[in-house]
């Protein structure tokens, strides 16, 4: 059957998308015998659509995954979708113009499972088929499913029983926006502007001068610190400081952590201020001040400031130190400061009851860990490192939020023992479930009250493997765990990656994954993150409907793995140009290979011999590049070979034998097919994992009546066979392709179409390649258009050991 004479990139990839879920092509078969290749999907957190982030990095792990299934692995490789925390439900705040803190919880999770359901999930999975993303799509979780809460809500009940977790009322990082506990994971840093105040206290009616950013904690000072050896304030030792605008006075003590170089080398510690003021809160027990609500309010402490936000207190305590002559100096700052990666609000410290997994003790280990995975690139293992060595606080694991899943704990109202729910009766909800006892074992009180927190959405997708495996047998998870590939991008490694480590190894003494592929950005052009605010968000489903998912992921292809790439059109459309040439080199081919029988011929041409010497090099180039992750090395070969090699050279040179069997000879044509069939189709299938759908569009047309895989994704990934490659041979025709380029450049010197007849060819040459050229000299001829071939003495030097005459 001949191809269209054009591709039609909109109805070939609609078409194969929909074929490929209708045969099961992608499905994971529990039943094969063939070795498993497992990969921890990342499940894309469902806020909205699918943008061209996950085009980018999916795409690149997809290339990978499509190569191992290839090599004739049963993969498993599932989908899932992360919609249990915030995001999700700031997206349902938005879109129903509602506040969750408005409504009953259960009502407002059961909006949100509604749109999620019918809206979000099947968009953000219709979106990755447009995609190609090859996943099994009926091995399928959500984090927020009954399925994923029973394994989070074990997960939970597991390290709590083995003393991984507590409960306590203790300061801890507060997203006053959000309002809810954060863990350190989920700050990050911002340069803000703000200033240095040089503020008056009073110690027996006289200054002392003291720098903060912080003027609204002023409230919540509960002390005066100094450096033991900063003589300047030794004296000051076992005194009082009185602070400015309230009424109270606050011991002066030396303490290590204070800095002598910053500000005026005393500082005041406040509840809290920092992480450092509780260290010194705890060192000194010093009594706990809070001036700030959960709301990021001021609190009755503040006097006539209560009630104002953090931003309008700071204003107006400003202005009446001013006017009160309690401001010396103010100096302009810019500094980086803590903000939820969420939604940028500063970050504070509040005090509240909340639930922390205990993991500081285990930093040494972790770096173990850490150091057993196959990274890469390999350099982003000390992103991880780096992180485990900065690591000042256990995890967070409790939210303060209305849709998640819920902890399975209930509290004795007399006495506040902890009720642990059984095993067998998750998933649970304890606002609407009842505890699994009926007194309490410690006081017999038989009231309780329910947790009403709910777990850190990373708790639970640090648990993906789990929820993924759990899916299958028993038996199927003891082949599948631990999973063969985490890919990820490079911002979530301290997020995700290093979670699902330490729950992994904390839950079954090991990693949960051996190697780690790290994608980096799709930047916009001009190297900027994309972002609503900038405006630079560039849609993937515009770049796919003007060009193709094909090009777009070619595009993808363009980069090293972990490394951002700006945006460039130029790069899909150079895509597209491949699509297209593949489509019209295949179009000539399978014109030529009608009544090709796939025999091999006993005996193979010379520049037959060559372009498969080429072909097998690159197989093995290309093969070693996927195994390494260099999925980019492997398209910039396969291209250069299709391109330059194929397209340029060999198919004009073979055109003749193929049109001109009477004249050449049915066996020349024979081995010209032969050479032709196999180089195609290799090349088609090196193509495959980064162009899914042309690749299919070809194979199904032509190749699969002769190959009969019923789809070139679950072919035979080419092999490499070492005794095709012939250096020499190669270094021979490499020199007949100089010589032909030659002739086509004195045509058009001469203003002669490349067509037009070479009157005689003299070639100037050593022995050993004579001889090859001898064997090649009807190709040659045919492809110069020469009348006359002869050796003899060159006019024109090409290069050392080849002179040429061409007369035209």
């Amino acid at each position: 059957m001949a191809l269209p004479k054009k591709y039609d990139p909109k109805t070939s990839e609609a078409k194969w998308a929909k074929f490929w879920d209708k045969e099961k092509i992608y499905a994971f078969n529990p039943k094969s015998r063939a070795e498993i290749y497992s990969v921890d999907t990342p499940p894309p957190t469902v806020s909205g659509k699918v943008h061209i982030g996950h085009a980018f990095s999916y795409s690149q792990q997809d290339f990978v995954i499509r190569f191992q299934r290839m090599l004739g692995k049963n993969v498993f490789y599932p989908f899932g979708t992360d919609n249990n925390g915030v995001a999700t439900e700031r997206l349902i705040e938005k879109t129903r113009k509602i506040k969750a803190r408005d409504m009953d919880r259960e009502k407002f999770a059961k909006l949100c499972l509604d749109e999620l359901e019918k809206n979000l999930i099947p968009k953000y999975e219709a979106d990755m088929k447009r995609l190609a993303i090859s996943c099994d799509y009926d091995i399928f979780y959500t984090t927020i499913d009954p399925h994923c809460q029973k394994i989070s809500q074990k997960s939970f009940i597991d390290l709590y029983n083995i003393g991984r977790e507590y409960r306590k009322d203790a300061p801890a990082m507060w997203c006053p926006e959000c309002e809810t506990g954060i863990s350190q994971v989920e700050c990050r840093d911002e340069e803000i502007q703000s200033t240095f105040n040089d503020l008056v206290f009073k110690i027996n009616g006289k200054n002392l001068i003291i720098a903060t950013t912080r003027p609204e904690l002023l409230p919540a000072c509960v002390a005066v610190f100094y450096h033991p050896k900063d003589k300047r304030y030794s004296s000051l030792k076992g005194k009082k400081a009185k602070v400015p605008l309230f009424d109270i006075e606050v011991p002066i003590m030396p303490d290590e952590r204070a800095d002598p170089e910053k500000g005026t080398g005393i500082v005041m510690c406040c509840t809290f201020g920092d992480q450092t003021d509780m260290e010194w809160q705890k060192a000194h027990n010093l009594p706990i001040k809070e001036a700030i609500t959960k709301d990021g309010k001021m609190t009755a402490l503040a006097g006539k400031y209560e009630g104002m936000t953090i931003k309008e207190a700071r204003k107006e305590i400003i202005n009446d130190l001013k006017s009160q002559g309690l401001l010396i100096t103010q100096k302009p700052i810019t500094h980086a400061v803590n903000v939820h990666e969420r939604c940028g609000t500063e970050i504070e410290y509040v005090k509240s009851k909340q639930w922390f997994i205990k993991y500081l003790d285990l930093k040494k280990q972790m770096l173990t860990w850490g150091k057993k995975l196959n990274w890469f690139p390999p350099h982003f293992v000390s992103r991880y490192n780096n992180w485990v060595k900065g690591l000042q606080w256990d995890w967070l694991i409790s939210r303060q939020r209305y849709f998640g899943i819920p902890f399975p704990v209930w509290y004795c109202k007399e006495c506040e023992e902890i009720i642990i729910a059984k095993e067998k009766d998750l998933p649970v909800d304890p606002l609407k479930d009842k505890p699994p006892i009926k007194k309490c074992p410690k006081c017999s009180c038989t009231e309780f009250i329910p947790e009403k927190d709910v777990l850190d959405t990373w708790a639970t997708s640090s648990l993906t493997p789990r929820l993924a495996i759990e899916l299958m047998s028993p038996a199927i998870q003891k082949k599948i765990y631990p999973m063969n590939m985490r890919p990820q991008a490079h911002d979530i490694i301290t997020f995700w990656l290093f979670n699902t480590v330490v729950k992994s190894n904390m839950h079954y003494k090991k990693n949960p994954f051996k190697d780690v592929m790290i994608s980096g950005w799709l930047l916009d052009p001009k190297g900027r993150k994309m972002s609503k605010s900038r405006g630079n968000v560039i849609e993937p489903t515009e770049v796919i409907d003007k060009h193709s998912a094909d090009a777009l992921r070619f595009m993808s292809a363009g980069t090293k793995l972990g490394e951002d790439l700006p945006y460039q059109e130029k790069d899909v459309v150079t895509g597209m140009k491949t699509i297209t040439k593949l489509w019209n080199a295949s179009k000539f081919a399978f014109m030529h290979l009608q009544d090709y029988k796939k025999t091999k011929p006993t005996k193979l041409e010379f520049f037959d011999k060559w372009i498969l010497s080429k072909l097998h090099r690159i197989i093995k180039n290309s093969t070693d590049s996927f195994l390494k992750y260099e999925y980019s090395r492997t398209r910039l070969d396969v291209e250069k070979f299709f391109w330059q090699t194929l397209c340029d050279n060999y198919l004009e040179i073979v055109k003749d034998r193929l049109y001109n069997p009477d004249k050449r000879g049915q066996f020349n044509r024979q081995s010209g097919q032969h050479a032709l069939y196999e180089t195609l189709l290799a090349v088609t299938k090196l193509f495959a994992p980064i162009m899914p759908f042309i690749t299919e569009e070809i194979y199904q047309d032509f190749f699969k009546k002769l190959e009969k895989d019923k789809s070139i994704h679950i072919s035979k990934w080419p092999e490499h066979d070492k005794k095709m490659i012939d250096s020499k041979l190669e270094e021979a025709g490499d020199t007949l392709i100089e010589i032909i380029a030659e002739v086509r450049k004195a045509k058009t010197a001469a203003s002669k179409p490349l067509n037009s007849p070479t009157t005689e060819l003299i070639i100037d040459c050593n022995p050993a390649l004579h001889k090859y050229i001898e064997s090649a000299k009807e190709d040659l001829k045919a492809v110069t258009k020469a009348e006359k071939i002869e050796f003899g003495k060159g006019e024109t030097k090409i290069r050392e050991g080849l002179d040429l005459t061409i007369k035209l």
